[in-house]
């Protein structure tokens, strides 16, 4: 299980120091979210001032994007990082994609399966020079590229990821995709008795095994010194879980524990946006089913035997206050990635 990291800054101009300390302190990849600010162009930043490090959005929107637009961008960022860039694409759900993306919401499932098969088609013409492309679906017919607007093959591979959570799309994704990004809002048990079942049902469907396929989380940690600090950890852990339980696409992470009832209501009060009251939903059993709980000292060692033989790729949510210092962070990378 390799340890990557996050970019925290939405200020492009403090992307540049960010990479370079996270490959100096030791993290194997390090992740853009689509969150507030562009997916993709902090990595560009990132590939410029690093020479290791790995890349990739966590995860960028596909469907506001053609196809052949998200194909340049991860064409030029593999060549600009030398093939440490992985492209991680997601669908969102309904309300966004065509209230704040203003698209039209079609079957997210059969069209994400056309996306990537679109992708590997032009990707495919492109490392052979440009030539013919030819892809005919439902959603995407892409039948043109001139040597004007074929950009200069290279060979640097570049991975696909799509984040799921349901069984259709992790079925696709073990299909025609080399890497999952299993939502934060996750379990062992989820992992073990859902997620990996449907994987490798489509792995099996193209002939690989689970030692071809990639799977990472970030992971919801509270980590604290002592007792003041730990509780404000669990607040914070407890608030996001009750916001990512409110979203009924994740509702089978809680009933895989018996728990889908608990998804109705946050549902109910988030539409009347009384997001104060939703934490007082998540008991304590519930937030050490979702969450890992450790010391500085020992979160590395918790995480690892939380999810070994689950995941490939851990990173830590942390969405609180922490005191983490530049030696606690050295320390778990070269517990990870040695």
């Amino acid at each position: 299980m390799k340890l990557d990291t996050g970019i925290s800054t939405r200020d492009l101009s403090e992307v540049a120091a960010e990479a370079r300390k996270a490959e100096q302190l030791g993290f194997d990849a390090i992740w853009s979210m689509e969150a507030g600010n562009d997916g993709f162009l902090p990595l560009a930043i990132a590939a410029e001032h690093t020479s290791r490090i790995k890349m990739g959005p966590a995860v960028a929107i596909a469907f506001p994007r053609s196809p052949m637009s998200t194909a340049y961008t991860a064409w030029d960022l593999a060549a600009l990082s030398k093939g440490r860039f992985i492209l991680g694409l997601g669908t969102q759900v309904k309300g966004h994609i065509e209230r704040r993306y203003g698209v039209k919401w079609e079957a997210p499932v059969p069209k994400l399966r056309e996306y990537v098969l679109a992708l590997k088609a032009i990707f495919k013409c492109w490392a052979e020079g440009g030539k013919k492309l030819s892809f005919q679906g439902k959603y995407f017919n892409l039948s043109l590229m001139t040597p004007f607007f074929a950009p200069k093959p290279h060979n640097y591979p570049i991975p696909i990821y799509i984040a799921g959570v349901n069984e259709h799309i992790l079925r696709l994704a073990g299909e025609h995709c080399d890497g999952l990004h299993a939502h934060p809002f996750t379990s062992p048990k989820y992992l073990r008795e859902f997620l990996l079942p449907h994987v490798e049902e489509g792995l099996r469907k193209s002939g690989r095994s689970r030692k071809d396929f990639t799977i990472f989380t970030s992971a919801f940690c509270i980590v604290g010194r002592n007792d003041e600090e730990l509780e404000r950890a669990r607040a914070g852990v407890r608030q996001q879980i009750s916001f990512y339980a409110s979203t009924r696409t994740y509702q089978v992470v809680l009933d895989t524990h018996g728990w889908g009832d608990v998804a109705a209501q946050l549902n109910a009060m988030t539409a009347k946006g009384d997001w104060a009251s939703m934490p007082k939903l998540i008991t304590d059993e519930m937030l050490d089913t979702y969450a890992v709980t450790g010391t500085y000292e020992n979160i590395g060692a918790k995480l690892r035997e939380r999810f070994d033989g689950l995941l490939d790729r851990v990173s830590l949510y942390l969405p609180y206050r922490t005191a983490f210092e530049d030696q606690d962070w050295m320390r778990l990378c070269r517990e990870f990635n040695g």
